[in-house]
């Protein structure tokens, strides 16, 4: 089924990162083992010259509690429509998100489609990796913590030279994924190992931009494409210098694309 089965909605906390009120909403979505603040932070900073903005983070991750049992992406894209409630005075928003995050704007973008303006999907697809292999990590991090995950996603995670242009930036990302709840990273990796939308996207019309970054081995440029190609309204920007993480390696082109995007469909 296309909305996945609902196991339990976990609760889904919002970061402000302020705005003119009156102002179009822009939702921000992170990736697995970061925080909304910690990887869309900088972007936010140059949304906010236009747009209302809110970020959301995993269970588990940026300081949210955890989840107390397993949820799947259609939970989260649940979760996420109930935090911008509490939020956000508007229903309607512009979406972006990276990895899960874009899972859930797919799942938003065909559950939610009144209330979702655009969609900004980075470093994603309709599915992402293997189940096997989302259950093994899943596995690993429950015996020994996300600190297991430190030296694979450093080297994942960027293009080559930014840990050591960036370094502080880097440094706050990896921290993140250390800080996050072991068990809640895990139900995180379960959640993307029973996700495949292949099936749903030419069911999606609202208009899509797929980013991604050229330096991309978990997500590369072929695999967004793909996405871009799948639903009704999609379009591909490949970013030369960026990596999985493109929101933190170049936030002024991020922001710039989605600013472009959302003003190409005000609503």
């Amino acid at each position: 089924m296309c909305k996945g089965v609902a196991v339990g909605v976990p609760e889904v906390t919002g970061v402000d990162f302020g705005g003119p009120g009156s102002a179009p909403l822009v939702v921000l979505g992170p990736s697995l083992g970061t925080s909304a603040a910690t990887l869309w932070g900088s972007v936010a900073q140059l949304l906010v010259r236009n747009f209302r903005v809110i970020g959301w983070n995993l269970p588990g991750h940026g300081g949210a509690p955890s989840a107390a049992q397993q949820f799947s992406v259609a939970d989260l894209a649940c979760g996420v429509l109930s935090c911008v409630d509490r939020l956000a005075t508007t229903t309607v928003f512009h979406y972006a998100g990276t990895s899960i995050g874009g899972c859930v704007g797919l799942q938003l973008a065909l559950d939610a489609q009144p209330r979702v303006r655009t969609a900004t999907l980075l470093a994603t697809g309709a599915s992402v990796g293997a189940p096997a292999d989302w259950r093994e990590r899943a596995d690993m991090v429950r015996r020994a913590g996300t600190a297991a995950m430190y030296a694979a996603s450093a080297e994942r995670w960027f293009a080559p030279g930014f840990t050591s242009r960036e370094p502080e930036v880097s440094s706050r990302l990896l921290q993140a994924l250390l800080d996050t709840d072991d068990d809640a990273y895990a139900r995180v990796c379960e959640a993307f190992a029973t996700f495949d939308f292949t099936a749903c996207l030419s069911r999606i019309s609202t208009p899509v931009l797929c980013i991604a970054g050229a330096h991309d081995r978990a997500t590369p440029p072929e695999t967004l494409q793909r996405l871009a190609l799948g639903v009704q309204r999609g379009r591909l920007e490949v970013l030369p210098a960026a990596g999985h993480l493109a929101a933190a390696e170049d936030p002024a082109r991020v922001a710039d694309l989605i600013t472009r995007t959302a003003d190409a469909y005000p609503g």
